[in-house]
């Protein structure tokens, strides 16, 4: 395939994803999608998995179902029915039935606090997140609004060690064009406190000072909004550790809920580079009251 071809096709994928995340508590209208892409709905389908390595329904049930996890938690006041309205479910039976299949337990059951076996259990699998002592209680956020921002990226699927070759690859382009002046971010498409590690989108990006022409690499738009960020430091496994507390306790008391913006890691150091695999990062995750 032509780089331009597969720029083209990059840009459609990145397209749909930021319309489903804009669009996902309505009834996405995916002929109405590909019509405004200007591109068939075979090929939109196609494009997108080629891009993902999963269909466009799976991909906005998966986004639609992190939403609600984390709604049922955070909006205390919002009866089950209510927040399935909020993540685009005509029902509650419709809601609760797809619930129950991803997370083996109802929206009820979830919200009464058996969530904490299944977010255990994901944290777990990963040997580097359950031997960290670190401790994030004392943290507290700065909230702030964040502007849009234009990242060069490449995509990773899994969220694990391998992601180190991933930023490899990124440094090599950076290095290569002799660019000296970015701001590495690791953008969670995904969240892995509650998504199993393997399915998880990571992505990869650089923000330049200056947008290059002719590049290899295809670009995304990192939403702006309201965040809440934290700043710490610590080593591999610590920032999935961090994850779990801040998803699952911090913001649980914090009156804020999360959106469906993408959270993402500033990285002053990044522990996929360092040779110690220790990091500097500040942590963006989207809220609003």
């Amino acid at each position: 395939m032509k780089k331009d071809t597969m720029l083209q096709h990059t840009k459609i994928a990145n397209d749909i994803i930021y319309n489903i995340y804009k669009y996902i508590d309505t009834n996405i209208n995916l002929d109405e999608l590909s019509k405004n892409l200007s591109v068939s709905k075979f090929h939109m389908h196609r494009i997108f998995k080629n891009e993902f390595g999963k269909n466009v329904y799976e991909s906005i049930k998966s986004i639609r179902l992190q939403k609600a996890s984390s709604l049922l938690l955070t909006n205390k006041n919002s009866t089950i029915t209510q927040i399935a309205k909020m993540c685009g479910y005509s029902s509650q039976t419709s809601f609760s039935k797809v619930f129950k299949e991803k997370f083996l337990m109802t929206p009820k059951e979830w919200r009464n606090g058996e969530y904490n076996s299944y977010v255990n259990t994901i944290l777990t699998k990963s040997e580097s997140a359950s031997n960290s002592t670190a401790d994030f209680s004392t943290l507290k956020p700065t909230i702030l609004k964040m502007p849009q921002m234009r990242a060069y990226y490449i995509r990773h699927q899994g969220y694990d060690k391998s992601i180190k070759e991933t930023w490899q690859k990124l440094q090599t382009w950076t290095l290569c064009n002799n660019i000296t002046e970015f701001t590495q971010i690791g953008l969670h498409h995904d969240n892995p406190t509650i998504i199993p590690l393997n399915e998880c989108q990571y992505i990869a990006c650089v923000v330049l000072e200056k947008e290059l022409k002719n590049t290899t690499l295809p670009t995304l738009l990192i939403p702006k909004g309201v965040y809440a960020k934290f700043d710490f430091s610590g080593k591999y496994g610590d920032v999935l550790k961090f994850m779990n507390w801040v998803y699952f306790e911090w913001l649980i008391g914090s009156g804020y809920e999360t959106t469906t913006n993408p959270s993402y890691a500033v990285y002053h150091k990044n522990h996929f580079l360092s040779s110690d695999e220790k990091f500097d990062l500040s942590y963006y995750i989207p809220i609003k009251l």
